[in-house]
């Protein structure tokens, strides 16, 4: 039997996910993809906001959004999910200030489950995760270029914040420091879950593209791309995914009618027994409600055939498989 590893972009619990959430039942918010998650041997999610009650809006430069959730539904809804690691390196971590972050940490690992990309230090936001899937040992690096002013230094929390251009030595050195501390530990799999880039892109740029083999080359094994709020095209470089966005899981956003940040994919990665991806599938999902669906019809062909388009420039080529698309890594 193959590991089977579930990735999803942005997860906000925050605002009117979490209004809803406080008059429903705590794993109301995966909707009908509730078993499909708890199927999964492991799951990686980028949490998109606070997990606390306390803090204040940040306010030290302009922000026109902030998320919280209530820890109180939060966190036993990530863990009937089955959650296993969240990656934290993005631009709403910091939200609610210091406080809220700390609590989130916190929540987090009183939960028992994993997180990268966010700590009380720059060393310990730029601290891979290592958890046990299935017997595999996984190590998972979570990184950002969004928020400057959120990034953590020596002294003082925030995000594992650098630029993703191969051409940028400061950078290059913070992420092969962070790959280095990765590999230490001498994982069956490496991740790089990578909060980067505008919103509303559906094209990640040439300099994406080249950092993520880059990444590929220092031995990353699944590169999981978000922030674009809609997912963007799949690259197999040497046999491994890379998930260059995985666009928009569960949230309230308003949706853009011709972008459809409402419609993405649970982006499924098949280890063989070593710990080697073999095998991508793709099962179409949408939000409604403020919850998290499997697609209908109309909108699992829409995610089709948008996944193949901007696929196509990587000559990524899908077999269908029920509403969703399956990539052979081996071939």
């Amino acid at each position: 039997m193959s590991t089977r590893l579930g990735f999803t972009g942005d997860v906000m619990l925050g605002r009117l996910v979490d209004e809803s959430q406080r008059r429903r039942p705590v794993a109301a918010v995966w909707g009908d993809v509730l078993d499909r998650l708890r199927a999964l041997d492991g799951l990686f999610v980028n949490l998109e906001c606070c997990l606390s009650t306390g803090g204040r809006p940040w306010r030290r430069t302009e922000r026109a959004f902030h998320f919280r959730a209530d820890p109180e539904w939060a966190v036993p809804a990530l863990e009937r999910a089955g959650v296993d690691c969240c990656a934290l390196a993005n631009n709403h971590v910091l939200d609610f200030e210091v406080p809220a972050l700390e609590d989130t940490l916190s929540h987090l690992e009183d939960a028992g489950i994993a997180r990268a990309g966010a700590g009380r230090t720059r060393t310990d936001a730029f601290a891979p995760a290592t958890l046990t899937v299935a017997d595999l040992d996984v190590a998972f690096v979570s990184l950002t270029d969004n928020t400057p002013e959120y990034a953590a230094t020596e002294t003082s929390p925030g995000t594992a914040r650098v630029e993703f251009d191969v051409d940028d030595e400061e950078g290059r050195a913070a992420v092969e420091g962070a790959l280095e501390r990765a590999r230490a530990r001498d994982p069956d799999l490496l991740v790089a879950s990578l909060h980067w880039g505008p919103n509303m892109v559906e094209t990640p740029p040439d300099s994406f593209r080249a950092f993520a083999r880059w990444l590929v080359d220092e031995g990353v094994d699944v590169v999981h791309g978000h922030s674009a709020h809609v997912f963007q095209g799949v690259e197999v470089y040497r046999g491994r995914p890379v998930l260059y966005d995985t666009g928009d899981f569960v949230d309230d956003y308003a949706v853009d009618e011709r972008l459809r940040n409402d419609r993405s994919f649970l982006f499924e990665v098949r280890l063989s027994r070593t710990g080697t991806p073999v095998e991508l599938r793709l099962h179409p999902t949408e939000i409604e409600g403020c919850a998290v669906h499997e697609a209908g019809e109309e909108a699992a062909a829409w995610s089709r055939e948008r996944l193949r388009a901007r696929s196509a420039p990587f000559e990524t080529t899908f077999e269908r498989a029920g509403r969703g698309l399956v990539v052979d890594l081996d071939a």
